[in-house]
């Protein structure tokens, strides 16, 4: 049985796939600077006889054909592969060994899990028709993002795949389980930057001076509203400010006032239209309080939907891979992710993998020092994916 043998696999490259995780998470490369992780993918596959080819300058691609009959159909399978500026705090033997880097979102474990997941169907190409595309895809933390460079590359051609699948860790979930959602899941992410300018002077003089401290203080404020009150409340949205620099003094006020946000949706039209009423509401009380407002948006990544039927073979897959009782139902997540783009032009599934273990202490979010996971999980992810893109082969 298919099942048997790829969990039999699975469980025999166990050992492996930790140690590729352990290898990457202790060598982490921030975005598109992963040349010591893409060679080390690339040796692994040459030690294999696998062929591969390099986009991107450090994503590798990977074309597996079937055996078992002759079939046009194509899947992809995708993995990150870059690290965070995050300095780690753990007493880990495979703690990141790189200042100020880590792998704080689990893309080490999306890369060993694919490498394995490789290996696994390498073995089992007398049992699926068509082919298999593997995509190790840098950047995906930093703007414009890999899967859009690689797009603009040709990875989506030549052939075209049917459908896409990224899988990702998820600590709010346990360790044997696995959650999906139908649909728009994640976030568009646009970057807000804006310099409010006034004119300083001394704090005990205000009537002389035009105080970019308050007036950014107001446009923060009124910012919400485009949220609460402009925004359809049926459309979920985010609009958060999180750095603000007025460098003045307990007397000093400043010429000059510098604040970055973002702004997340999950409506292309609404984004657009949000972006235009941001910019309308600074410059307006900026300019009504006698100053002025410089606005530069930073267009991200857009939303991430599900396709239906891509979502439900790949969750039945799931179901009958780790039994019903093991596959949850997901709710919208405001975070973004540039597997969005892959989803804006082939049928796609994003898909999360369990790595909770309260009894571990392995609670930690993603993006914190202190994330981790439960490795089992590592006995899941390969066998997982590899079982989904034959049941998608086959569909």
């Amino acid at each position: 049985m298919l099942i048997s043998k790829i969990k039999k696999l699975t469980a025999d490259y166990l050992t492996e796939t930790i140690g590729y995780r352990a290898h990457i998470h202790a060598n982490p490369e921030l975005s598109f600077e992963e040349f010591e992780t893409s060679k080390f993918i690339q040796s692994q596959l040459t030690n294999w006889g696998i062929p591969f080819q390099i986009m991107g300058n450090t994503g590798v691609v990977v074309l597996l054909t079937g055996e078992k009959a002759t079939s046009e159909k194509v899947i992809a399978l995708r993995a990150d592969i870059d690290a965070l500026p995050i300095q780690e705090i753990s007493d880990k033997p495979y703690k990141s060994t790189v200042s100020g880097v880590m792998h704080a979102c689990g893309h080490d474990v999306h890369t060993a899990s694919l490498l394995t997941c490789i290996k696994i169907l390498n073995e089992c190409k007398a049992d699926f028709a068509g082919s298999i595309k593997f995509i190790f895809q840098p950047a995906e933390e930093k703007l414009p993002g890999g899967a859009s460079v690689l797009i603009k590359e040709g990875v989506l051609k030549n052939p075209v795949p049917h459908h896409i699948l990224g899988q990702h860790v998820m600590p709010l979930i346990e360790v044997g389980k696995v959650g999906f959602r139908n649909g728009k899941y994640m976030a568009s992410t646009d970057e807000l930057y804006f310099t409010v300018k006034g004119k300083g002077g001394h704090g005990a003089m205000p009537h002389l001076n035009i105080d970019p401290v308050l007036i950014a203080a107001q446009i923060i404020i009124a910012l919400q509203q485009v949220v609460s009150r402009v925004a359809n409340p049926k459309t979920p949205s985010v609009l958060s400010i999180g750095k603000v620099i007025a460098n003045g003094a307990t007397n000093v006020i400043p010429n000059e006032v510098k604040m970055e946000g973002t702004f997340r949706t999950l409506d292309e039209t609404w984004r657009a239209a949000a972006k235009i009423k941001i910019q309308e509401i600074a410059q307006g009380i900026a300019q009504s309080m006698g100053g002025t407002c410089d606005i530069e948006i930073k267009n991200g990544y857009p939303f991430l939907v599900n396709e239906e039927n891509t979502t439900n073979i790949t969750r039945i897959a799931a179901e009958e891979y780790l039994g019903k009782e093991q596959v949850v139902e997901l709710d919208i997540w405001m975070a973004a992710e540039d597997f969005a783009y892959y989803s804006q032009e082939v049928p796609a599934c994003f898909y999360r993998l369990g790595t909770r273990n309260e009894s571990k202490g392995i609670t930690a979010s993603v993006h914190t020092p202190n994330f981790d996971i439960d490795e089992s999980a590592l006995n899941i992810g390969p066998g997982l994916m590899a079982y989904a893109a034959i049941k998608l082969l086959e569909s």
